[in-house]
């Protein structure tokens, strides 16, 4: 069927054995006697990495692979322990910030998929078979349809109405097109596993991170995918978080709010040193602006600020910063998540080990069908170990071994850069209203094949052309709604499944308008 797609954006990109049961993990040997150095070394990664020059004279640093790949997985781990340890907190504390005390990581059943990491497991499951850290679009779309069908919210069940109609990423991201995708946090809990590919290559992650990211959001929620995959790829060079935080805001559009939001709770940090209630009563002030709607509960701009206050108040402290994530409030999974691994790429799957925590080599598949349903946690990181060796081999880079014959990383030096501006996607919406002008809406609306009728419809409505291409041919219209009203859960989700925001009431009061009458009763889309 034709498919809508925009070019393709410019590539910028430049397992560890199975391992039986995580409550008893053990490296092979070789492995931990290496890692039986003192967490203090661990923690100081520059000292643990030798700077060198490559054949072409370029700066690299060069990194016992034991090490690197001990991070990764701890990051893996973090992620999973904010994410489904945060789950009894999401939405809990929201006038009041949260009381938990006494916090145990755990995961004593092991892990399952939830959409804060499953979105993203899809993708580097594929990654990973493909050895291609770039999925092509209508690649992108495929995996959605095929595997990607329930247990999704917000603007990733938005976009994957509109993939059945024949609409490929970005577009689906866009927000002409997608009117969760102004605001959605979507942008830092689909990314943060692209953060682990990348190990000390923050433009990497960005890169890839934004590909991905920009399936179902754009704008600030993009720069949030910047800011953190270039924070979780800085922490494994270094353990001092002002560090990994300036790396974070060097990867954001100057211009963007998302920067300024960090750079209001670095400040507020400031005025309350010893006091994170107060910091919090300030980002529930000045964020939480939007009732109880979605709009400000599920958007980049309140959870951002949970996060970054989280890992400030906890000082690299594991369970400390874990702790306050959930007790800040709101999304506090998917912000766990993230805090989580952050500090599991500065702690390290080694030292999380040592700290008695029971955590079952499990990741049971629990929503995404066609998908491995034999997967554990180890496997599931040396997924991401391969895909890491693979980023850093095309950034210029070396996964091989040294004299001493042990593996090692030769990582390029890569400074954080804004990869995904602002105006990037101003362009983008441009570019599509140009694609599809009312004269190439109203061929569509007159083709034979219904889904390229149900699309084109669709886009009027979307795009503001609904009435100039009505009064044109009146016939070819009503044939077009027709067409989408084949789509029921296309139809429910213009009508039911939108926020409470302008763009969306705008969008809702279009369809009507044209004639796309609201169904009498609110169906599930899964």
């Amino acid at each position: 069927m034709p498919t809508h797609r925009l070019p393709s954006r410019a590539k910028v990109i430049g397992g560890n054995p199975g391992l039986q049961h995580f409550a008893t993990f053990r490296y092979p040997l070789g492995y931990g006697s290496f890692l039986g150095i003192s967490v203090a070394i661990l923690l100081s990664l520059p000292l643990a990495s030798v700077a060198r020059k490559d054949a072409g004279g370029r700066p690299v640093r060069e990194f016992p692979a034991e090490l690197i790949e001990d991070k990764i997985r701890g990051g893996l781990v973090g992620q999973l322990l904010g994410n489904l340890n945060g789950l009894p907190h999401e939405f809990k504390y929201i006038e009041e910030p949260g009381d938990v005390r006494d916090y145990v990581p755990a995961l004593p059943d092991g892990a399952w998929t939830d959409d804060d990491t499953d979105i993203e497991w899809t993708y580097v499951v594929a990654m990973h078979r493909q050895r291609r850290l770039l999925l092509p679009w209508d690649n992108i779309r495929s995996l959605w349809q095929t595997h990607i069908n329930r247990r999704i919210w917000s603007s990733n069940q938005y976009a994957r109405q509109l993939m059945d109609l024949g609409i490929d990423p970005p577009a689906t991201g866009l927000v002409a097109l997608n009117p969760w995708a102004e605001f959605n946090i979507a942008g830092q809990f689909c990314a943060e596993t692209f953060g682990l590919i990348a190990p000390g290559l923050p433009e990497t992650a960005a890169t890839i991170g934004t590909h991905y990211t920009s399936v179902v959001v754009s704008g600030e929620p993009l720069q949030a995918t910047q800011l953190f995959t270039a924070m979780i790829a800085t922490a494994f060079l270094t353990a001092d978080l002002q560090e990994i935080l300036n790396a974070g805001q060097q990867a954001c559009d100057p211009q963007s709010r998302l920067l300024q939001v960090v750079r209001q709770v670095l400040a507020w940090h400031k005025q309350f040193p010893d006091d994170w209630r107060a910091t919090r009563q300030k980002i529930k002030e000045t964020y939480d602006i939007y009732g109880k709607s979605h709009r400000g509960r599920n958007g980049y701009e309140i959870n951002t600020a949970c996060i970054i206050a989280a890992l400030l108040y906890g000082q690299g402290d594991f369970v400390k910063s874990m702790t306050l994530a959930f007790n800040f409030g709101w999304d506090a999974d998917c912000n766990a998540a993230t805090v989580g691994t952050i500090l599991g790429v500065r702690q390290g799957w080694q030292w999380m080990q040592k700290q008695g925590w029971r955590i079952q080599d499990r990741y049971r598949n629990t929503t995404r069908e066609g998908l491995p349903e034999d997967e554990t946690i180890t496997r599931f990181g040396d997924r991401l170990i391969e895909l890491a060796r693979l980023a850093v081999t095309e950034a210029g880079g070396e996964y091989t071994k040294n004299a001493a014959g042990k593996h090692i990383y030769r990582i390029p030096v890569q400074q954080p850069r804004c990869v995904h501006p602002l105006a990037m996607d101003e362009k983008n919406t441009q570019q599509l209203a140009r694609l599809y002008s009312p004269q190439k809406l109203l061929d569509g609306l007159r083709s034979a094949d219904e889904q390229t009728r149900a699309r084109s419809a669709y886009l009027a409505i979307a795009l503001g052309y609904s009435n100039e291409v009505r009064q044109r041919d009146e016939a070819a219209w009503k044939a077009g709604l027709a067409a989408l009203d084949k789509y029921p859960k296309v139809v429910q989700a213009i009508h039911y499944y939108t926020p409470a925001t302008e763009l969306a009431n705008q969008l809702r009061q279009s369809a009507v308008q044209a004639g796309l009458a609201r169904p009498p009763k609110k169906l599930p889309l899964w």
